[in-house]
């Protein structure tokens, strides 16, 4: 199904190739600079289009095989969005259209200081108080934090014996009182995106800010990673072929042919095809909206390991070449891949309960 979209798939990786040079892609992620430039010329030309997931993935793949971190801060401006479309009002969908034409930044509030992976967890709280709520708590490496002008945020609305029920997601505008975002630097990779911690301190929200119903957040974001977890498999598979694409160059031009690196080639190569089969064949069950979770947990799993995979074969591979900066950022750029959206450790165990529940 995917065929169709060759000549977008072409189109961008003719934007990438031109707009994101070895001296632009360092040089943001030197400064660790949001590439705000970028993100209004990718709007201009139609790169991202959030109404189709399937070109969502396809341009996410294409720009991060040419650099991730400017790939990934170009698609990330909508995070959260599927929260929104799939259970927002009319109000906070109107905002919606407003993010997809460029004119606000979205991002989600979910990840902790206290833990990432433990979602139910979460010690933020809004409580109701006659026909508001007090939002209070904090919630650390929030991509689009310090950028943001509306957030999505997952908080407790109340407690109850199962963890997953109490929780509720709202739509939060940075400009309210109360909201502090605060930059983190000096990350490993992907530094062209924007990381923030956030403190919330006794903002007020009115109840036209709950998105969907009360208490049911936990399954919203459950059902956004589903889908994010097939962009972060397209931003593993998009890295996997940066890497092999350096690998082949370096071979072809060195006339390399020793069975070691041979070997190696053929391994990056195997995984990289894997990596898409698994990919696009979970994507295939969530854009006919039949979502298999386990083939999804599998892609997002094995394609992050793949990826580091490739970039580490490309460091070994090119030897003193890999000293070269656009190697090493494809490499720290990797690593990322195997903790967000859900850590590798996480994916396996959603994969083995799926395994254990079937027949």
């Amino acid at each position: 199904m995917f065929e169709e979209y060759d000549e977008y798939r072409n189109k961008i990786r003719e934007f990438a190739l031109k707009e994101f040079t070895e001296d632009v892609a360092a040089d943001y992620d030197r400064k660790e600079a949001y590439p705000d430039e970028l993100r209004k010329k990718s709007l201009s030309l139609g790169i991202v289009d959030m109404q189709n997931p399937a070109k969502v993935m396809i341009g996410i793949e294409e720009l991060c095989r040419v650099d991730a971190g400017l790939g990934i801060a170009l698609t990330t401006p909508y995070f959260g969005s599927e929260v929104i479309m799939l259970f927002g009002n009319d109000a906070q969908k109107a905002i919606l259209e407003d993010v997809y034409k460029g004119k606000y930044i979205l991002g989600l509030g979910v990840t902790e200081p206290s833990g990432g992976s433990d979602v139910a967890g979460l010690k933020t709280t809004a409580k109701k108080q006659g026909n508001k709520y007090i939002l209070n708590g904090s919630k650390m490496f929030i991509t689009n934090g310090s950028i943001a002008d509306y957030l999505v945020v997952l908080a407790r609305t109340s407690e109850d014996s199962n963890p997953h029920h109490g929780l509720s997601t709202f739509l939060v505008n940075t400009k309210l009182k109360g909201f502090k975002a605060n930059k983190l630097v000096d990350k490993l990779g992907v530094r062209a995106t924007n990381t923030a911690e956030l403190q919330f301190n006794n903002i007020e929200l009115s109840e036209d800010d709950l998105i969907g119903e009360e208490g049911k957040g936990f399954y919203y974001i459950m059902m956004f990673f589903n889908i994010s977890r097939i962009y972060v498999a397209a931003q593993s598979l998009g890295i996997a072929r940066g890497a092999f694409d350096k690998i082949k160059s370096y071979i072809k031009e060195n006339n390399i042919k020793d069975e070691e690196s041979m070997f190696r080639l053929s391994d990056v190569g195997t995984r990289i095809e894997a990596t898409r089969q698994m990919t696009y064949n979970a994507a295939t069950y969530l854009f006919e909206f039949k979502p298999k979770p386990e083939l999804t947990s599998m892609a997002k799993a094995y394609g992050s390991e793949t990826a580091v995979y490739a970039a580490e074969s490309a460091m070994e591979i090119l030897g003193d070449h890999s000293a070269y900066e656009d190697v090493q950022r494809i490499f720290r750029n990797a690593k990322i891949m195997e903790i967000w959206e859900g850590t590798s450790e996480i994916e396996k165990l959603v994969i083995a309960r799926y395994i254990l529940k079937g027949e």
